[in-house]
């Protein structure tokens, strides 16, 4: 694995992704749900799985975790939960960085799907293992009723995954394809 330093043009494109990854997050339609609150269909999981793709596991992460975080602290829906919507996205770029860049080849298209892929599955499981336990734990539900907060969660989630798995690939690749055509890197 390469050695991943530090540059200033690496913060840059952390800083980038970090606030693409909360304008993402912005750009969503909340549907008021009876039992669990409320839940949305947003574009934030794509750039949160692009992070990871183009700047690997760590700054990847970093960015998702981070842009995520910030949209939370300015809506006041989520504020209360943006720690663990840091390490909760971070997971996801993490994820996604750790298959894209895994081996000496650089992410194409097929590591992209497979990377996106993780990251979603990665931070769906902690996102359900989450509402579960705040269902019990805050809103007071029965352990045993907690499942149908989860039910109500689980097509907003995996439509969010579904379409970054669809999109991050393809935009990574174009990204990618982008930065060599003007001589220009992430490392």
């Amino acid at each position: 694995m390469k050695k991943s330093v530090l540059t200033t043009r690496k913060i840059v494109f952390i800083a980038m992704m970090a606030a693409l990854t909360a304008a993402g997050s912005a750009l969503r339609i909340t549907m008021p749900l009876s039992i669990a609150g409320t839940t949305s269909f947003h574009l934030g999981n794509i750039m949160c799985a692009l992070s990871g793709i183009l700047l690997g596991p760590w700054f990847g992460g970093l960015a998702a975790g981070l842009g995520s975080a910030i949209y939370d602290m300015f809506n006041p829906l989520f504020i209360q939960e943006a720690w663990l919507t840091f390490l909760m996205k971070g997971v996801y770029g993490l994820c996604a960085g750790f298959i894209a860049h895994a081996g000496k080849q650089e992410p194409g298209y097929v590591k992209s799907v497979l990377a996106s892929f993780a990251g979603a599955v990665s931070y769906a499981l902690l996102y359900l293992i989450k509402s579960y336990f705040k269902a019990i734990w805050v809103q007071g539900v029965a352990a045993n009723a907690a499942w149908i907060v989860l039910l109500d969660k689980l097509p907003a989630t995996v439509f969010n995954g579904v379409v970054a798995v669809i999109f991050a690939p393809i935009l990574a690749v174009a990204i990618n394809k982008a930065l060599k055509k003007n001589h220009l890197s992430l490392d």
